[in-house]
């Protein structure tokens, strides 16, 4: 039996959910494990920590898996208001996942180089180190590249739930200034990396209340009885 409007808002508000708690732990950990800087640090950090390291990388793998079955479940709820829109959003999701799924390789690189017994020799005593150290550094750029996709996917999700009824028109403007949240800290951070990582704080600081908020609407809200002219507007067909 196909879930209803509520069904299907508390599944996309449960796979968001587990998004987050995921994508933050598999953070924790990378920077709990890797010293920016220091390739000797870091390079003990990975041997030290090769199992929670290893854990912090399937939980990322897990978080964007979760994360286009949460735009796959969004789809199924809003594709009523506008097709094009929603087909957009999954596609957007879509190349998002598949770039921070790639990236993890340069993690399962910089392991395998680190913890290796047999690259001294090909690279030198200090060697491995150095190159694990530049395998996290690739990717934390390859992750902070993808984070492009993490802000634009908010739009056409805004303009879908300020159009559906199911939600306050409110939470697609705050939709709105999370994607310009990410957007900002991801051109701040490559354009000037110095003042972007002190930029970064406020940049995300409305991304998150966004993301949580709409988190938080999905769970305990869930999708409202939207109002009769809304209604008939979303039953009208779209692009």
């Amino acid at each position: 039996m196909r879930p209803g409007p509520k069904g299907l808002a508390r599944i996309a508000g449960a796979l968001y959910l587990l998004v987050a708690v995921f994508t933050i732990f598999a953070g924790a950990v990378n920077a709990n494990v890797v010293e920016p800087g220091d390739a000797a640090a870091t390079a003990d950090g990975l041997r030290d920590s090769a199992l929670l390291f290893r854990v912090g990388f399937v939980s990322e793998l897990a978080g964007a898996v979760c994360f286009l079955a949460t735009s796959l479940a969004l789809y199924l709820l809003l594709r009523h208001v506008d097709r094009t829109a929603a087909l957009a959003m999954v596609v957007v999701v879509a190349v998002s996942a598949a770039m921070q799924t790639l990236n993890l390789v340069h993690q399962s690189a910089a392991l395998t180089v680190a913890t290796g017994q047999d690259h001294s020799g090909a690279f030198g005593p200090t060697g491995p180190d150095r190159l694990a150290a530049l395998l996290t550094d690739m990717y934390q750029d390859g992750y902070l590249i993808s984070q492009t996709f993490f802000g634009l996917w908010l739009l056409p999700l805004a303009y879908l739930v300020a159009r559906s009824g199911y939600f306050p028109k409110a939470l697609g403007a705050l939709l709105v200034t999370g994607s310009a949240g990410h957007l900002t800290d991801v051109f701040s951070r490559l354009l000037a990396p110095g003042a972007g990582a002190a930029i970064s704080p406020f940049a995300m600081t409305p991304a998150a209340v966004a993301e949580i908020s709409f988190i938080v609407w999905l769970l305990v809200k869930a999708a409202r009885e939207p109002a009769p002219d809304t209604a008939a507007a979303g039953r009208a067909p779209s692009g």
